[in-house]
């Protein structure tokens, strides 16, 4: 049990942002991949990163972690043929490792914790048994699967978490006949995939795009390399955001013509009427009257809760449509942050795919619930910069799925956030 309680406060100044856990999360997997020795940096070690080091170790991979850099030699990987993989609460480390696992032709048990085991992986109970892989499962975690997965054409909905489609990518390349991914509906995330193909070139692995389909050519091999991770957008849409609120703040160590699909968040605060600045490795965003808009979350899920918050102090009412994704998360994320704004004074009406906020000039203080999910706390926080009074979240702890740091740099801005350890 933690929460934080946070005296409102004006955030300003400059933050370093961390590493991409998206891109650290594919990098560690290739590095995995490759017969060798991969150096990457920085790297961050949140509980969801350890996930993934974890299920590398317990396949044979060999980490090494040393201020903020990981050495990862795959000399031994899937020499383990039997292996329990405990994914943690990482959806990214389960649906990566699973077809992963089935490539190396290992026979795995796959467990999680929080809300892991009811997260859907109905997608791959469908189409992996068609490619020669055994799955036993009573619908969620424990997954067991076993059986050499083969090459071919696995057809699979757009509309569906872009985890899948990474997984198979990662995967299938390893196999000895050629593959094709086809979209069965228009894709969503789709910054993710050009991520882990972009990715995957670096350690020598090539996808071919075509319109609505992905052609993965066999007996491909990844070749180790030393790698350079990215500033996470997720991450720096917190600290842009309360910018745009109140005070002014640079966030330094992003890059602009990354592929994360997060980066949107410049344009959108631009289209709020904040004051944005963007220079080479970072993004200036300032205090400005904010008026409300339509937001389409089809790609930027994850940005969600913390463009309600920003919502919520915008004149008129601002609708986030497209959206329903949200409800299989770590929380319920549309509820949580309604249900958590609302508790302190907002206006926000939840939708079946989305919300409907409308602005108001502070909050009250008082007590919301964290649900045990690190961006519905995060935003909290963000929020809580507008109260009149204190402000307390619940399970706090939850940053550290993948921002260990935040409250260390939220209070490095002029914050005053007190976590408290209640055992």
């Amino acid at each position: 049990m933690s929460q934080v309680v946070i005296t409102p406060k004006n955030l300003s100044g400059k933050v370093t942002i961390p590493p991409s856990k998206s891109d650290v999360h594919r990098a560690l997997i290739c590095a995995a991949l490759s017969k060798g020795k991969s150096t990457l940096y920085p790297v961050d070690l949140s509980n969801d990163i350890k996930a993934t080091i974890s299920c590398i170790e317990a396949l044979g991979g060999k980490i090494q972690y040393h201020n903020k850099r990981i050495t990862v030699d795959g000399s031994h990987l899937f020499e383990n043929k039997n292996a329990v993989l405990n994914c943690g609460e990482s959806g990214s480390t389960l649906r990566f490792f699973i077809p992963v696992a089935a490539a190396g032709n290992v026979s795995a048990v796959f467990n999680g914790e929080g809300r892991l085991p009811e997260r859907p992986i109905g997608i791959y109970l469908d189409a992996l048994p068609k490619a020669g892989v055994k799955c036993k499962t009573l619908g969620g975690l424990p997954l067991e699967i076993s059986g050499q997965l083969e090459s071919g054409v696995f057809e699979i909905p757009g509309n569906v978490s872009s985890q899948f489609i990474t997984g198979l990518l990662f995967a299938l390349p390893l196999l000895k006949g050629d593959s094709e991914i086809v979209l069965t509906s228009p894709l969503e995330s789709i910054g993710y995939i050009n991520m882990t193909i972009e990715v995957m070139k670096k350690f020598g692995v090539e996808i071919i795009v075509q319109d609505n389909k992905y052609i993965i050519k066999g007996n491909q091999t990844y070749k180790p390399c030393d790698y350079k991770t990215h500033g996470d957008w997720s991450q720096a849409a917190f600290f842009m955001c309360a910018g745009a609120l109140k005070g002014e703040i640079t966030v330094n160590g992003v890059d602009i013509s990354s592929t994360q699909g997060d980066k949107e968040i410049v344009n959108i605060l631009k289209r709020f009427g904040a004051d944005v600045t963007v220079k080479d490795n970072s993004v200036s965003v300032k205090q400005n009257k904010l008026g409300a808009i339509e937001i389409d979350a089809r790609q930027i899920p994850d940005l969600v809760p913390v463009l309600a918050v920003t919502g919520a102090f915008a004149k008129g009412t601002t609708r986030i449509i497209n959206a329903e994704r949200l409800r299989i998360k770590e929380s319920d994320r549309l509820w949580a942050i309604s249900n958590a704004l609302n508790a302190l004074g907002a206006k926000v009406r939840e939708l079946p795919d989305g919300l409907e906020i409308t602005g108001v000039d502070k909050l009250t203080g008082g007590t919301v619930q964290g649900c045990n999910d690190h961006r519905i706390v995060m935003a909290m926080s963000v929020a809580a910069t507008m109260a009149d009074k204190p402000v307390t979240i619940t399970d706090a702890f939850s940053i550290n799925k993948s921002y260990p740091d935040f409250f260390e740099d939220y209070n490095s801005l002029g914050g005053n956030a007190n976590v408290i350890n209640m055992g």
